[in-house]
């Protein structure tokens, strides 16, 4: 493991982002293979290369590290420019990119044993299961109301409650394909089928919200 602690950044000065972003790569690996209380900090600064007071002076405390690798993997592939609904863009195009994306991050594997590792320690760690849901789900929720919110000023959608919309249209996005894959009894769709699978909630969504004829 490499020493360096003398570019450490002091108070005031700005940390390394190339540090930060290899000690979140770590952490996303490890917390996946080893879970919480398997992975140490000591193994997440030899993993990414850095001395442990380097990770500690970006994230603080392991349970902030946990939070920030969370929502680090959530903006891999939900990233807020997804949410974003330019005025020339059809609302029903922008709930099938957002569908996909999101059935693609909580179907892939490591989201997969992510899941099964926070169930695995809600009970006896019930801080850290808020914390996975905050920094996890409940920033996507947020994002895709604002997005609703957005879409019903834009007279694009008509509903009356898009938080409730919101968390609606991602259970039906996510399907039972999800649980399957947490019991181990399916393997994550094609892409192709992605998009079929999708399609549909999308157009049951349209179907309750779409905007209505005056």
């Amino acid at each position: 493991m490499s020493d360096d602690s003398q570019t450490q950044s002091g108070p005031g000065r700005p940390k390394d982002p190339v540090k930060r972003e290899s000690i979140l790569d770590a952490a996303k690996c490890l917390f996946i293979q080893h879970g919480y209380e398997g992975c140490s900090m000591d193994a997440i600064a030899s993993a990414a290369s850095v001395s442990k007071l380097t990770v500690y002076s970006h994230f603080g405390d392991k349970e902030a590290l946990f939070s920030a690798a969370v929502k680090s993997k959530c903006q891999e592939q939900l990233p807020e420019l997804l949410f974003d609904l330019p005025d020339d863009m059809p609302i029903e195009s922008a709930l099938q990119t957002i569908g996909e994306a999101f059935f693609c991050l909580v179907n892939n594997p490591e989201s997969i044993n992510f899941h099964r590792v926070m169930v695995a320690n809600a009970s006896s760690h019930p801080k850290l299961a808020n914390l996975f849901f905050e920094a996890g789900p409940q920033r996507v929720i947020n994002e895709m109301e604002r997005l609703l919110r957005r879409a019903v000023q834009a007279k694009k959608l008509d509903l009356p409650n898009p938080e409730i919309a919101a968390d609606q249209f991602l259970c039906l996005t996510k399907g039972s394909v999800n649980f399957r894959l947490l019991m181990g009894c399916e393997t994550m769709p094609p892409e192709d089928e992605i998009a079929r699978l999708v399609k549909p909630v999308v157009d049951l969504f349209m179907r309750a919200y779409g905007p209505r004829a005056k």
